[in-house]
């Protein structure tokens, strides 16, 4: 018996224009397109970001992820003189730092950087990561000590899709208006096309509360699976705080601001309901959300979880129906890209 369609990665494929992967923000961040589907009545409706507020559900309250982007990409060079890159995907513990690096090296190797920093390789995954300790000046540091100090010396570290060096704008464009717990090496981009003054305008007239997840960079990763449950999902820390876990433990109905909050949201929904810890739930049409109701998202990448995860919502032809709909209204996609809202 054949698979459903749901099943095979190769239905979350398709063809985007190369002038619509967006490389640089709206601006301002809220003048970018919105584009808002009702599955209550199966409508669409074409905005923009600033009016958001009008499309908000009634009585629902708003999550969203509190995470910072840190300076994950960092320039160095062997004993050696050889240069070499090095990107900072997520600390598994006090000092052991799960990395990417673009250059050869084995066990032991070592990676000189600015301000006395040094990289130590201790082990190589099969997967291609590395884990690494820092040291600074022979001293070993914890992953707190590090973000310091790569805040001085480290460079956004920017979707590999955005083919450009990242500058100083990014450093406030790639960074959500309410960022806080830094730890993340991609951002919440639905969260990103808030300003100070509509955030602020919508937590004083909406219940709303944050968690953290911070952000991967297996966020970007596609399905190389032919069945998409054969994926292996990435696994990244989040932690729940006491208004949020409130909201969830009640029947308020939730908007989630972004994928990110809702894997957060539908992890502890689904696994036991606890507070912090490892999120690793890969959410499509065969697990579908049981706590979101809302959704606000950017467009992702094709054969992508993110897209997957739309998918759990929504099924996959309307999310086909959505996507060819933003590509022919030219809607800009991905990190830098316009937004879609999912209400019921």
């Amino acid at each position: 018996m054949p698979l459903k369609k749901e099943y095979l990665t190769a239905s979350y494929d398709f063809s985007l224009p190369e002038e619509l992967i967006a490389t640089h923000p709206a601006s301002p961040r809220d003048h970018a397109k919105l584009l808002v589907y009702d599955r209550k009545t199966d409508t669409i409706i074409h905005t923009n970001f600033y009016d958001f507020e009008k499309y908000i559900p009634k009585e629902c309250a708003l999550i969203f992820n509190d995470t910072k982007v840190i300076k994950a990409r960092l320039f160095g060079k062997k004993p050696s003189g050889g240069k070499i890159e090095l990107l900072i995907n997520r600390a598994l513990n006090a000092n052991d730092i799960n990395v990417y690096i673009r250059g050869k090296v084995k066990v032991d190797s070592e990676i000189i950087f600015d301000e006395g920093l040094l990289a130590k390789v201790i082990q190589l995954s099969e997967e291609g990561s590395r884990i690494v300790n820092f040291y600074q000046n022979d001293i070993l540091l914890r992953f707190e000590d590090l973000l310091p100090i790569i805040e001085s010396i480290g460079h956004i570290p920017l979707p590999p899709y955005i083919q450009r060096e990242d500058n100083k704008d990014d450093e406030n464009e790639y960074q959500t208006v309410f960022a806080k717990e830094e730890g993340a090496v991609a951002a919440p981009t639905a969260s990103l096309h808030f300003t100070t003054e509509q955030h602020k305008r919508i937590c004083k007239n909406f219940n709303h509360a944050y968690v953290t997840l911070h952000v991967g960079s297996g966020t970007f990763k596609p399905v190389d699976a032919e069945i998409i449950t054969d994926h292996p999902m990435h696994s990244e820390y989040y932690d729940i705080s006491n208004k949020a876990k409130d909201i969830l433990d009640s029947q308020t109905p939730i908007l989630s601001i972004g994928t990110t909050s809702t894997r957060t949201i539908e992890f502890y929904d689904k696994h036991g309901r606890v507070q912090r810890g490892e999120a690793n739930l890969f959410l499509h049409p065969n697990n579908k959300p049981s706590r979101v109701n809302h959704l606000l998202t950017n467009f992702h990448l094709p054969k992508s979880t993110l897209l997957m995860l739309v998918a759990s919502f929504i099924g996959l032809e309307k999310t086909q129906e959505l996507y060819a709909e933003a590509i022919k209204e030219k809607y800009r996609f991905y990190s830098y890209g316009d937004a879609m809202l999912l209400i019921n």
